[in-house]
């Protein structure tokens, strides 16, 4: 009886020490490592293209040639007054058909005139008496827009025409009755990129400027506003 209530007393007491143990503090999780945020890829800024300066002529033209049509022919709208469409520049090579370089240069200085390079005319027929064959190139040409033509026609006026001899101004008469106006050039040399000493031979050009306006008055009004120096 007494070994049976000593078992008791020390089961109690281990039950005792049980309960009064202190309990193990859960184990602290370790923070979880965050992974780093994706920066948003920067938007490159590019440099702003700058705006391209208007030409000299297509200034003028809007600023001061515009009003004063519309003053005199009394135009409603500004889209109505008369504007240059194209100017076309044509060379006729009638020695290629015997010698090839002579075209070729005929490119090489339109090509510098213009600021453009030019295609090849060719015969649209045979014609036998100047032994020129159809398919067969005659000459080189160049059609000039916007900015370019605007640049050309400046140079044109302001100075190519005044380095021909004797210059005494333009025909008022090649006007074609419908607003385009067309100019016979003696030689390459009045322009400043062609040089005397690197030239084989001395051309002459047509020069054609195409303009929106419907009668040859307006069109007269339209490049003399701009400069052509008409005979007076």
């Amino acid at each position: 009886m007494a070994e049976e209530e000593k078992k008791a007393t020390a089961k109690k007491t281990t039950t005792a020490k049980k309960a009064s143990a202190p309990k193990a503090a859960p184990k602290a999780e370790a923070p979880k490592a965050e992974a780093p945020k994706a920066e948003a890829p920067k938007a490159s800024k590019k440099p702003a293209a700058p705006a391209k300066e208007l030409s000299r002529v297509l200034a003028k033209y809007k600023n001061e040639v515009v009003p004063a049509l519309i003053k005199e022919f009394g135009y409603t709208s500004i889209m109505q007054a008369p504007r240059f469409e194209k100017i076309v520049i044509n060379i006729g090579v009638g020695d290629a058909t015997s010698n090839g370089k002579a075209l070729e240069d005929s490119v090489a200085e339109l090509t510098a005139i213009a600021g453009q390079k030019p295609v090849i005319t060719k015969a649209r027929k045979s014609i036998a008496n100047f032994k020129l064959r159809e398919g067969q190139a005659i000459g080189t040409k160049v059609t000039l827009r916007g900015q370019r033509m605007y640049e050309f026609y400046d140079k044109l006026v302001s100075i190519a025409l005044p380095r021909v001899r004797d210059f005494r101004g333009v025909s008022k008469n090649a006007f074609d009755g419908h607003g385009n106006y067309t100019l016979g050039v003696r030689e390459q040399l009045i322009f400043p990129e062609i040089d005397y000493d690197k030239i084989a031979k001395i051309r002459g050009m047509d020069i054609v400027i195409v303009t929106t306006a419907q009668s040859d008055a307006e069109a007269f009004k339209l490049l003399e506003l701009l400069g052509m120096p008409f005979k007076r």
